[in-house]
């Protein structure tokens, strides 16, 4: 197995400095290591530069996360490509479940992800949408076979938000299989010391509305899931009004952020539908675009 594995980061120097050690310690030399940086202004781009572990560093001026994968699978020269969020670090035995899960003729391998607070995030998840099996997976810490991710034309950077749950979709459209590993763990060290941050509800819903019209088209199980979500959503808002979390003139501001962002992006996603009328469904891929990189540092 040739291994690429990019690294997106903003300024999260520090761990990404821990995530790199993890993936020095736990993966053969021979693994080569994108890091994708940008738009950072905390010293990152000099922290890397240092590091003899570091195959290439691409800047971007975009704080997009399917840019910054998109921008390192141009340059992962692997036959498969993982991806993996700065903040996280990788545990021992996650290489050799990528291995395993690739020597099984896995399409797609995704692991857990441990939080700092304990709990941890992702999941075997599978739903049926218009009848199609989706299994979902982390962005933030997935692998693909290469050609997998040729044939989906990387990912759609349209979406600044669940770009992976898209993704998803298409993978599952185009018959590829998404294959779950216990072991392929990776580990947040540090907790967030402000709380969580508050959900931005436009782009959720922008986006949902988005990859679901794309994927499936202006059908009724397009609008009956969005309003569903958003219904449910909105009485949510309701209890917390009602427990003092949350404010009235809130939960309106949000509810207009909801339904302009709705429509928005399921105008959107017909129109993406009929632009990339190919299964793959990415008219905002790999391949329309090669300005990503503002500078790109190659010591291969």
């Amino acid at each position: 197995m040739e291994l690429s594995v990019v690294v997106s980061t903003l300024n999260d120097r520090e761990q990404l400095l821990s995530c790199l050690d993890a993936l020095s310690a736990e993966t053969p030399a021979t693994t080569e290591i994108v890091v994708v940086n940008g738009p950072s202004s905390d010293g990152t781009t000099g922290v890397v530069r240092e590091r003899s572990d570091v195959d290439v560093l691409v800047e971007i001026s975009e704080r997009n996360p399917n840019v910054s994968r998109n921008a390192g699978f141009e340059e992962a020269t692997g036959d498969v490509v993982a991806f993996l969020d700065g903040e996280y670090a990788i545990e021992p035995g996650w290489y050799e479940a990528v291995e395993r899960a690739v020597g099984n003729d896995a399409d797609v391998v995704t692991g857990p992800i441990k939080e700092a607070d304990g709990t941890t995030s992702g999941g075997e998840t599978t739903r049926t949408v218009a009848g199609r099996s989706v299994a979902a997976f982390d962005g933030d810490n997935v692998a693909f076979d290469r050609t997998v991710l040729e044939a989906l034309d990387g990912f759609d950077e349209y979406l600044e938000a669940d770009g992976t749950r898209d993704c998803a979709h298409r993978v599952a459209g185009l018959g590829f299989e998404v294959t779950w590993s216990t072991t392929m763990t990776a580990r947040s060290d540090v907790g967030a010391d402000g709380g969580q941050t508050d959900p931005d509800w436009g782009a959720t819903y922008r986006a949902l509305s988005y990859r679901l019209a794309k994927n499936y088209g202006p059908r009724p199980t397009v609008l009956a899931r969005t309003v569903g979500s958003a219904v449910r959503d909105g009485v949510a808002g309701v209890r917390e009004i009602v427990t003092g979390d949350a404010t009235p003139t809130g939960w309106l501001s949000d509810g207009v952020d909801v339904v302009t962002n709705a429509g928005g992006g399921f105008r959107d996603g017909v129109r993406a539908r009929y632009a990339d009328r190919s299964s793959r469904r990415n008219p905002n891929g790999l391949s329309v675009r090669h300005d990503r990189a503002v500078r790109v540092y190659d010591r291969r």
